[in-house]
């Protein structure tokens, strides 16, 4: 008998077992926070870094990111999860639910029954499913106060997970993601820092070895009562008011587009090749710019 002959892993190759992700969700997935104009769409994000840690020495992995920032749980299993099983992935990641409960005081209850529903369909595909624990917002001023739901909804996480054996990503746990350092000056979305320290916690999760390092940011220094509260003012005055007025007006804007709507190669048409393994088309689709 013959003995069956293995092919050697590409040198330098990360060792997983996935050649084609897809991510799903709102802003959190799409990168906001973490600009890039050399990427599609100009934003890089968590997801991004981890398919570029994924694609290492693979050159048949895809990535598309189907994420839209503002999108609601409904929205994206709506409009998402279709296109995403379309895709054909072995690897899926869903962050949905922030907005509801962050903007709309949904309760985290029925926020799980819906998203369980949206899981168990991307499951039966067969593919890896990985699922996100919102983050500690406690010592925030304002988003504080809807720490217990926040709270509540990620135990549900937690439930449906085990349901249908996905894999989580813990980011209340991930202490260092309260830092100040690590979110955007708008206080909704990570900082670039923020965004590299839950591709880590995503690859890790996935049991990949990864080249990214730990950053931490360097400490503020101490600040009075009186110094804070003008910051808070500050950040209410730019950030708070006019995004609360939007909502109030829903004023009239050109539809968004997902910034990787097609899976592709990570890096992008000018390392694009005619004959890709995915068996892509030779040039990506345009995007709007959102």
């Amino acid at each position: 008998m013959t003995a069956q002959k293995h092919e050697e892993p590409a040198s330098g190759a990360i060792q997983h077992p996935w050649h084609r992700f897809v991510a799903l969700g709102d802003s959190f997935t799409e990168g906001v926070g973490d600009p890039e104009p050399e990427n599609q769409g100009g934003l890089r994000g968590w997801a991004d870094r981890v398919a570029e840690e994924l694609s290492v020495g693979r050159p048949d992995f895809a990535y598309a990111n189907l994420a839209i920032r503002g999108r609601r749980l409904r929205e994206i299993l709506d409009q998402q999860v279709g296109p995403a099983l379309a895709a054909k992935p072995d690897l899926v990641t869903l962050s949905a639910g922030g907005n509801d409960i962050v903007f709309r005081r949904s309760d985290p209850d029925k926020l799980a029954e819906k998203i369980d529903a949206g899981v168990e369909q991307l499951a039966r595909s067969g593919a890896t499913v990985v699922l996100f624990a919102g983050p500690d917002w406690g010592a925030t001023p304002v988003f504080g106060k809807i720490r217990g739901k926040v709270a509540i909804f990620n135990e549900n996480l937690y439930i449906v997970a085990a349901r249908h054996n996905a894999v989580m990503v813990d980011l209340w746990c991930l202490r260092d993601l309260t830092g100040p350092g690590m979110w955007d000056p708008d206080r909704l979305h990570f900082s670039p820092l923020g965004h590299h320290t839950i591709a880590i916690g995503v690859l890790e999760a996935l049991a990949v070895p990864h080249s990214l390092e730990p950053m931490r940011p360097k400490a503020l220094p101490p600040r009075s009562w009186k110094a804070a509260r003008a910051e808070d003012l500050a950040w209410a005055r730019e950030y708070l008011v006019p995004w609360a007025i939007r909502q109030v007006r829903h004023p009239a804007a050109a539809p968004l587009a997902p910034k990787r709507p097609q899976p592709g190669p990570v890096f992008g048409h000018r390392h694009f090749q005619a004959g890709h393994p995915a068996g892509l088309p030779a040039e990506p689709p345009s995007l709007k710019k959102a």
